[in-house]
């Protein structure tokens, strides 16, 4: 009996020692729902640094690509609800990969806890140069003439991009073939090469390829017009105000973990948004880094949930 004791104070001092070492104390994982070299992966990997900075453990990058977020979703959801497994997700993987995939692994409402937005990326409206269109209007006009013969790219069912390709369509009354990838890196490969014609994609990832003329922007999404590409009309002063519409990259822990370390990682994550190094990261990329509370940031979750969800559905937008 004395050294059952003995044992269950040992395992108490324990369990006390553990509780009380300081979040955190070993390397943390961060989950991105894409492959490396997108608009997402990008966002995960300015914060990485910055935290490995400020809170002294290693923030290591786990990408976990395919059937729109829904594989990277769906094991962030199960994962340790102690702060050390955290998801950087965007609109697709947060919000419509289980609706799209019929299938309630995750929601974003029961299983995640929102710690903060990261950025807000405005779309671009690109084509490749072979592409006889110097306009949006020229580029639905083809559309109109020619329908179910152009082919856009997506980074993935679900995806603003992809939402936005089906607006587009039910709007204006068009048609075109939806060409699915696994994130935007290997869909932007495909535009290049011309197996593509044109695509709507986050302004991070197309301005080195717009700068070089590799490919050729027609307008943006953004509410005005772009720092970065001046002289690219936004999708609104041209008559589609429907298509304002941006991409939010956010923080993520699973539903359970303790609020002083969501707190802990909001208060930090607030910081290292405001570092101009950061911004001017982000600024360079053609998005803005943006900080929200939790609570705000659940808030704006829902208006686009309810905003998209409709569209999802009259499109019956479905995984393959």
């Amino acid at each position: 009996m004395r050294w059952l004791a003995a044992a269950l104070i040992a395992v108490a001092f324990a369990g006390a020692a553990v509780a009380a070492e300081p979040y955190p104390s070993r390397n943390v994982r961060l989950i991105v729902p894409y492959p490396p070299g997108g608009n997402v992966d990008s966002a995960a990997r300015i914060i990485a640094e910055k935290l490995q900075q400020k809170l002294g453990q290693p923030f290591i990058i786990e990408n976990k690509a395919g059937a729109g977020g829904m594989i990277a979703g769906e094991a962030f959801a199960k994962s340790e609800k102690d702060g050390y497994t955290l998801f950087v997700g965007a609109n697709g993987p947060v919000l419509f990969a289980p609706l799209i995939n019929r299938r309630d692994a995750y929601q974003w409402k029961r299983d995640f806890i929102p710690i903060t937005s990261i950025s807000m990326t405005p779309l671009v409206l690109e084509v490749n140069p072979s592409v006889q269109a110097r306009t949006a209007k020229e580029l639905f006009e083809l559309a109109r003439r020619e329908p179910g013969k152009l082919t856009m790219a997506s980074p993935g069912a679900g995806t603003t991009n992809h939402l936005l390709s089906e607006l587009a369509q039910s709007t204006l009354g068009l048609k075109w073939i939806t060409v699915h990838y696994r994130g935007n890196a290997p869909a932007t490969n495909d535009l290049i090469g011309g197996q593509v014609q044109f695509a709507f994609d986050q302004v991070s990832v197309a301005l080195p390829y717009i700068k070089n003329n590799m490919i050729r922007a027609l307008a943006v999404t953004s509410p005005h017009r772009l720092a970065s590409l001046p002289d690219v009309p936004t999708l609104a002063e041209l008559g589609y105000r429907d298509f304002e519409e941006q991409t939010f990259t956010g923080l993520f822990a699973p539903a359970g973990t303790p609020s002083e370390i969501v707190a802990r990682l909001h208060d930090t994550m607030a910081e290292i948004l405001k570092d101009p190094s950061v911004v001017d990261k982000f600024d360079k990329l053609g998005a803005e880094a943006v900080t929200m509370t939790p609570a705000d940031f659940t808030t704006y979750l829902g208006h686009e949930d309810a905003k998209w969800t409709p569209v999802v559905r009259a499109a019956n937008i479905k995984a393959d």
